[in-house]
């Protein structure tokens, strides 16, 4: 798990921060707000947002409240509010999210479910999911 930092707390916790030219492979578990400029190789579960700026890479899978992708992204992906591609994301997986928002530019290849058909994972599913992506 990254480190809090409770000077930076706001909306959804602390702020957590890949930096570019980082390379991280495992699995992150935060409450807070996680940031991706580098790359992951791996899975993201968080309570919170999660960007994934410009020059951030994620291949593995996203679980999360919301999340912010400018990004290039290879997961599968679960987000329980919105979701939002910008007009550089490059997403290729299946998404699940409550509301979807898709800038002119971004590129999105695999399956979506939107609405009410986002539901909390339990233990199982998301050890099933982890080791799939494994």
């Amino acid at each position: 798990m990254i480190g809090k930092n409770n000077n930076t707390d706001g909306e959804f916790g602390a702020h957590n921060q890949i930096a570019k030219g980082t390379q991280i492979q495992g699995d992150i578990k935060t409450e807070g707000v996680l940031r991706v400029d580098g790359t992951l190789k791996g899975s993201i579960e968080s309570t919170g947002k999660v960007v994934i700026g410009p020059s951030g890479s994620v291949d593995g899978s996203v679980i999360c409240a919301s999340a912010n992708i400018a990004g290039y992204v290879k997961a599968k992906v679960q987000v329980k509010e919105l979701m939002h591609l910008q007009a550089s994301a490059k997403l290729h997986g299946d998404i699940t999210v409550g509301k979807l928002a898709i800038e002119p530019g971004a590129t999105f290849s695999g399956t979506c479910s939107m609405g009410g058909v986002v539901k909390e994972l339990t233990r199982e599913e998301r050890k099933e999911v982890s080791e799939k992506t494994a």
